[in-house]
């Protein structure tokens, strides 16, 4: 999702950007203070689960590390380049197992302002190809599989432009910023509405979010964010729905409109930040989508090492 525009109320930073927590009027500004070379490592874990009627009826559970190192540092940008490795992937369904995997050994080149807002992916054309190359390759392991061409071939839409790559290929970069280049204040909390991707190709979607300041451990020097973003109901619905009638999967099973159930997509975050150097310490990301009974959950947890 793109950098919050958030209506009205967001402090913008200051120009005196030493020291990010100010404990006299309880607020932090969250700013990269970082230099050309800097290199840190991170855990990070990626679990997805189906829920239904309350039984877990699915589970996939991937692990891997990522070495984040600041390429160029200008006055006002980094490049900062992501190396991912080192992937472990817990599934039973063996086409899940190798899409998860297709990121192995992969550079991601990013750049941010000079407060580390995220704002583009520079490499996104090496990337592209990357991902084709790796997923050329799937079609032949996994040739038994019903109707793996497809998936794959939908699995390569999402990642076939600089603006889905974006959205989809570095949720966990734009986990690591969000919450970069504002000024919180403790006790107060910043909202407004955005626009998140909609991978069905149709607009985007309303999302209404909320910012907020947790903590300030002076001690440690750092201190802990939250935010809320939940996507407009409606327009989900109405574009899964649509999606799924142009699929044609379901045939005359699909219900009509008015008796499609609704769906909800509700996302949580909460980071513990350094407040000398941006660097994020921990960070636990949860996405919950819900139709009736049924649950779909998303957690993914970054941890320095």
């Amino acid at each position: 999702m793109n950098k919050l525009l958030l209506i009205g109320t967001l402090c913008l930073l200051s120009s005196n950007l030493f020291g990010q927590i100010s404990t006299k009027d309880s607020t932090v500004q969250v700013i990269g203070y970082w230099a050309k070379q800097d290199v840190q490592s991170y855990d990070i874990t990626y679990e997805k689960y189906k829920l239904k009627s309350k039984d877990t009826v699915s589970r996939e559970l991937m692990k891997y590390e990522v070495d984040i190192k600041i390429v160029d540092s200008k006055e006002n940008s980094y490049t900062i380049e992501w190396f991912y490795k080192n992937y472990t992937i817990d599934t039973e369904n063996e086409l899940v197992r190798k899409l998860m995997s297709i990121s192995n050994d992969i550079s991601v080149k990013i750049k941010t302002d000079e407060y580390g807002v995220f704002k583009e992916v520079v490499n996104w054309k090496e990337v592209r190809e990357y991902l084709i190359k790796i997923t050329e390759s799937l079609k032949t392991e996994l040739k038994d599989v019903p109707n793996h061409e497809k998936i794959i071939a939908n699995v390569m839409n999402v990642y076939s432009s600089k603006a889905s790559i974006e959205a989809n290929a570095i949720k966990d970069a734009l986990q690591f910023y969000k919450f970069h280049g504002v000024k919180y204040k403790l006790g107060e909390s910043l909202t407004g509405q955005v626009e998140t991707a909609n991978n069905y190709g149709e607009k985007p979607f309303e999302t209404l979010v909320q910012y907020s300041l947790d903590d300030i451990n002076e001690t440690d020097g750092n201190s802990i964010l939250r935010s809320n973003e939940v996507i407009n109901s409606k327009e989900l619905t109405d574009a899964t729905y649509n999606y799924l009638k142009q699929l044609g999967t379901f045939g005359d099973k699909l219900p009509a409109r008015n008796n499609f159930p609704s769906i909800s997509n509700e996302t949580n975050t909460a980071s513990r930040i350094h407040g000398e150097t941006g660097w994020i310490i921990y960070s636990i990301e949860t996405k919950k989508i819900t139709a009736e009974e049924t649950i779909n959950i998303e957690e993914r947890i970054i941890e320095i090492k």
